[in-house]
């Protein structure tokens, strides 16, 4: 199942990769995150970058370990986490340009398995629910830019 959703910044294009790929301070800006906690920082670039985000889902603590797959700087970035029979991967894109920044954001859930596949089942009565988290974030990204 893939979920997606997109804004427009009025603002850099700089500034708003920027906002996204400050992983560590991410939960100063998305109010849906309670805690970062990295747990290796790559020698340099993003890729490689690992962390323990936790966030309140359905009432409940969650936290689950996510890292940096692959980057293209000043485009893209793509995260994946591994959780209970369910690969997860996450893009965040950056297109446009100065003033009209579209601030895209995509999650992917991957059953592994026949028992993962059964429990994803009810996952689509969800759907609107994930968007909202998505679209959440970006607006507040969003506005953390605007406000410079």
């Amino acid at each position: 199942m893939i979920v997606s959703a997109q804004i427009t910044i009025n603002g850099p294009k700089a500034a708003v990769w920027a906002a996204i790929t400050d992983i560590a301070n991410a939960a100063q800006i998305l109010s849906g995150v309670e805690k970062i906690e990295v747990v290796e920082r790559p020698v340099t670039g993003l890729v490689g970058l690992k962390w323990k985000e936790t966030r309140m889902l359905f009432g409940k603590e969650a936290t689950v370990e996510k890292w940096i797959t692959e980057v293209r700087e000043n485009d893209y970035y793509t995260t994946r986490a591994e959780d209970d029979g369910f690969v997860f991967i996450t893009t965040n894109r950056v297109s446009g340009s100065d003033g009209a920044v579209t601030l895209a954001g995509a999650h992917e859930t991957r059953p592994q398995g026949f028992a993962a596949k059964l429990k994803s089942l009810p996952m689509l009565f969800f759907k609107g629910v994930i968007k909202n988290a998505i679209l959440q974030d970006l607006n507040e990204i969003k506005a953390a830019v605007e406000k410079g």
